[in-house]
């Protein structure tokens, strides 16, 4: 059986504007890295075997921050990145409806073979990158059997591994948060990803308290 503490990244500029980053490469704000200490100060007690991120900058300096503190090697996985929004990636919402109302609406619909228009980079479907995603993190945890693993990775990919332990059909709506620097517990047993806790942001909260004192 594995342990797996699924983290998404902490805050970046573009989060903060809902500017859609998918692919591009953005680094954390001042909050993001505010948020990766606090979560890498919260895991110190903890049991961790090994720590990997996606290569992206605001995943890799989360796990970075988590790894360092505790005199760990980083492992990077691509495979781990965010889905590929093609044209739509560098976007406010608002402007992706203005610009791309037909793809825009099939995105809103939950339409999860639909084809993304192509900008720098070439968009995934929902479906391919929930194949991808979710493959990355079996993979990851058939690599290390036993161990306990920090995966730090995008909203993205821990929304594919929610649909994955719970057997939520991809076209359902998300009803459910993925917050910056949440901690987000699975497990895996006999080849099945199982969710343990969802959501925990506790360990953000005491230095906002501090700065509103």
């Amino acid at each position: 059986m594995n342990k797996i503490l699924l983290i998404r990244h902490g805050e970046t500029a573009w989060n903060a504007e809902r500017r859609l980053q998918g692919y591009l490469d953005i680094p954390l704000n001042e909050e993001g890295e505010r948020q990766a200490r606090l979560l890498a100060e919260a895991l110190e007690s903890e049991s961790i075997d090994v720590v990997v991120s996606s290569d992206l900058h605001r995943a890799r300096q989360t796990a970075q921050a988590v790894a360092t503190l505790r005199g760990m090697p980083l492992h990077v996985d691509p495979a781990l990145r965010e889905r590929c929004y093609g044209g739509f990636e560098g976007l406010l919402y608002s402007e992706i409806e203005q610009r791309f109302p037909a793809e825009f609406a099939a995105w809103q619909a939950r339409d999860v073979d639909a084809i993304l228009p192509t900008g720098k980079n070439r968009g995934e479907t929902f479906r391919q990158f929930y194949t991808r995603a979710t493959s990355a993190i079996l993979a990851t945890a058939a690599a290390h059997p036993g161990r306990t693993i920090a995966m730090v990775a995008h909203g993205g990919v821990l929304e594919c591994a929610y649909r994955m332990a719970r057997a939520l059909p991809l076209e359902t709506p998300r009803d459910f948060k993925v917050y910056n620097a949440s901690i987000n517990r699975f497990r895996i047993d006999d080849g099945k990803l199982l969710l343990e806790s969802w959501g925990e942001v506790a360990h953000l909260r005491p230095a906002l308290l501090d700065e509103l004192s």
